[in-house]
């Protein structure tokens, strides 16, 4: 299977990549011209020995660029497998997805028609302002291995699978709508940590009143009033206080560094 044999199968299934040719088209229509003039930026910019144009034409272009960009996050399949179904070579399928990834994640996720939300700040925003709670999980995915002499190599080893993998926070509401899905970090990085990294803390200690539901990673306190934690087996503990002092303060900042999210959360 190669070429538009694959991209007429991957369109018309929605067990391919979780979307219907209508969401696909809007995609296209979307997310077509930014590369576009992302791809021309990068021709003009550098010094050229022919003119813009020249030379040999993609060979993947940008519908095969956005499809493979999906299934590849839909199922997690490697850039081999993408590369044989589109009959490309596995560096082109490499490329193409580090140009497409990127456009996706700025264009947000729509919750209401006008609302789109690209930011944690705007989740967080959108949470409070709608009074809707909150579940906050991160997920692991497997990668290859990284190439030998990589001065970070070891950090891709995840300390729960121990295998090579990514990291990534997920937010979504009440209903398991996707709201918010952070970059990818080298698996051995602290769930907490990443949430430290992307400004969660600050979000919930200096934003409106939200309730974020996270599994329980440990028998402590949640690291801050507005975190509800989960227990495996459904028991679940609110703290619901008066603001905290600042010893409370303090010893919840301190609690909050041990706390280990784990991943695989399941519907509260």
């Amino acid at each position: 299977m190669a070429g538009n044999q694959a991209r007429a199968v991957i369109i018309h299934s929605q067990r391919i990549t979780g979307l219907t040719s209508d969401v696909i088209a809007e995609l296209i229509i979307e997310i077509g011209p930014l590369w576009h003039e992302r791809h021309q930026a990068v021709l003009t910019a550098r010094p050229r020995r022919r003119a813009v144009g020249a030379g040999a034409k993609h060979k993947l272009v940008f519908v095969d660029r956005l499809l493979a960009t999906l299934v590849h996050l839909r199922h997690g399949a490697t850039h081999d497998v993408l590369a044989c179904w589109f009959g490309v070579d596995r560096s082109t399928i490499t490329r193409a997805i580090g140009e497409v990834r990127p456009l996706l994640a700025g264009r947000g996720c729509t919750v209401a028609p006008g609302i789109r939300l690209r930011t944690l700040a705007e989740v967080v925003g959108h949470l409070g302002a709608s009074g809707r709670t909150g579940i906050i999980d991160g997920t692991e995915i497997r990668v290859r291995r990284p190439a030998a002499g990589r001065k970070d190599r070891e950090k891709f080893i995840s300390g729960k699978n121990k295998q090579n993998a990514v990291k990534s926070m997920v937010v979504t509401d009440a209903d398991g709508r996707v709201l918010f899905c952070s970059p990818a970090e080298p698996a051995s990085c602290a769930g907490i940590t990443h949430a430290r990294q992307l400004g969660l803390v600050t979000l919930l200690a200096n934003g409106p009143a939200v309730e974020i539901l996270a599994d329980a990673g440990s028998s402590r306190p949640p690291p801050l009033p507005a975190i509800r934690t989960c227990e495996p087996r459904g028991q679940t503990a609110l703290l619901d206080a008066p603001p905290p002092t600042m010893h409370e303060l303090v010893r919840l900042e301190s609690d909050f560094k041990r706390i280990l999210p784990r991943a695989g959360m399941t519907r509260v």
